[in-house]
């Protein structure tokens, strides 16, 4: 079951943002917008710390060394982080109860999608571990 949810994980995401962008509840003119421009710049950045050839949208990593640059010296996802601050900031400034539930759904998809892709990197890269005491999950400096 979590490996099938580890698998639609990136696609829930991306029909959640579709919907509230389509639904006029994504983006809004206050710190919000703010927040997810911020987050939106991040996943950009984040890319492309990665070699070529190394992105892989499964939680599985591919062959490489593991990454500890750019947005991932402070926090281990911070693409997962991103998405999260662009959903959650697109709810908060336009709640309904329809948004909150699908806020909660991709926060619960994508913490199942970290943490399956957690255990796979602590299987494939022998530094992990340390580099996981050093870093934050997904908010830097937090958690």
């Amino acid at each position: 079951m979590m490996s099938f949810i580890s698998k639609i994980a990136l696609p829930v995401t991306l029909l959640a943002g579709l919907y509230l962008l389509v639904s006029g509840n994504l983006f809004s003119i206050n710190i919000f917008l703010v927040l997810q421009l911020l987050a939106a710049a991040v996943m950009p950045w984040a890319r492309r710390s990665f070699q070529p050839g190394q992105f892989n949208i499964h939680a599985e990593p591919q062959e490489g060394s593991m990454i500890s640059s750019g947005p991932y010296k402070f926090i281990r996802h911070p693409m997962y982080a991103s998405a999260l601050v662009i959903i959650w900031s697109g709810i908060l400034g336009h709640f309904s109860p329809v948004n909150l539930i699908i806020a909660v759904i991709v926060t619960i998809v994508v913490s199942i999608r970290i943490t399956i892709e957690e255990q796979y990197l602590r299987a494939h890269f022998p530094t992990y571990s340390d580099y996981s005491r050093k870093t934050k999950l997904v908010i830097p400096f937090i958690i």
